[in-house]
């Protein structure tokens, strides 16, 4: 009898699962019981973009089922290959918002910091799939230069840490960098984007929740769930001490074919983020990044969803569906049809 899951394994400790990531594809395609045909694509669109994936998110495949919406996040795929036109390399034009390294300013009152230049899964939507992050690792005195172009910027009031993921690193450096923002007058929030709550739950230690809310500054933490199979026991369990803490926690997703499609896959997902404490935020329409063309919805179709999902559930439950338009003041909205 197949099992309805993948096995899981017996490791807590956060660093030692990060040891631990899946990299091979045939490690991948043999760990969730796919045929070996999968394999030859696979491997050479991981030399386009690395697989990465954590045990912890694996577990959560349903074995044998090559469309499985977690599995289709991190399976490297022939379409990879594919480059319509109108997909770039930097789909967002990040590079030309880079005053000083490791700075992105796009927003007038929020700028955001690369903090890392990892992520513990390589989700192969990702618009920073080919982001130049040799040019962002920051030193010591590198990290003060970056600090000194928000003192020196009185309209920013909000620092938001991304990356990579900035969970990538480790709670005494999160801690000092939180310090370091709070010691800015005008900046009275530090928010956090991280896939890690939901692909590395036991990231989310006491040392982490400490880091975050021992300082003045409001903390907020984006987690980034696309379905509602994502959440299982373990991240309803991390998420708690936060929303203890009173860190508030946000979703954003991304509107991806054959994975969230679905008005009532969406609904679902905002009725389980709920109960955990988190409040979806955004649905973004995929950034149109070189390899990812085959995870597209077309905005006619996005429309019609949201229209449904407007009618699923409350409003308090319905995230924002935007674009992200290079050179504009703030996200586009898209209204439904």
């Amino acid at each position: 009898m197949i099992p309805r899951t993948v096995p899981t394994w017996h490791i807590t400790n956060w660093q030692d699962e990060l040891k631990e990531l899946i990299r091979n594809p045939a490690e991948l395609i043999h760990l969730v019981q796919l045929e070996p045909h999968w394999l030859p694509a696979a491997e050479r669109a991981a030399k386009l973009f690395p697989l990465r994936a954590t045990r912890s998110y694996v577990s959560r495949i349903r074995p044998g089922d090559p469309e499985d919406p977690l599995l289709l996040q991190i399976l490297p795929l022939a379409a990879e290959f594919d480059t319509p036109a109108g997909y770039e390399r930097d789909p967002l034009q990040e590079q030309a918002f880079n005053p000083v390294p490791g700075v992105v300013h796009k927003y007038r009152s929020r700028v955001l910091l690369i903090a890392a230049s990892q992520c513990a899964i390589n989700c192969r939507y990702c618009f920073r799939r080919h982001f130049p992050y040799e040019d962002h690792q920051l030193n010591r005195p590198e990290w003060q230069q970056a600090l000194d172009y928000v003192r020196r910027t009185p309209e920013i009031n909000e620092v938001i840490l991304s990356g990579g993921d900035p969970l990538s690193l480790n709670d005494r450096q999160i801690a000092w960098l939180i310090g370091a923002i709070a010691e800015i007058p005008q900046v009275t929030r530090v928010r956090i984007h991280s896939r890690y709550p939901v692909i590395l739950p036991s990231r989310i230690t006491d040392e982490l929740v400490a880091a975050l809310t021992s300082t003045r500054l409001k903390p907020v933490l984006v987690i980034h769930c696309n379905h509602p199979q994502e959440m299982d026991e373990r991240v309803r369990a991390a998420l708690e001490p936060l929303a203890r803490a009173q860190v508030t926690l946000l979703n954003q997703t991304v509107l991806l074919k054959k994975i969230n499609d679905n008005s009532r896959i969406l609904a679902s997902l905002s009725e389980t983020l709920f109960e955990a404490g988190v409040i979806p935020y955004y649905l973004h329409l995929l950034d149109k990044v070189e390899g990812a063309a085959h995870f597209a919805v077309e905005d006619d179709q996005a429309r019609t969803l949201y229209g449904e999902l407007l009618t699923l559930l409350p409003g308090y439950l319905v995230p924002k569906l935007v674009r992200e338009t290079p050179h504009q003041g703030s996200k586009t909205p898209v209204q439904p049809l």
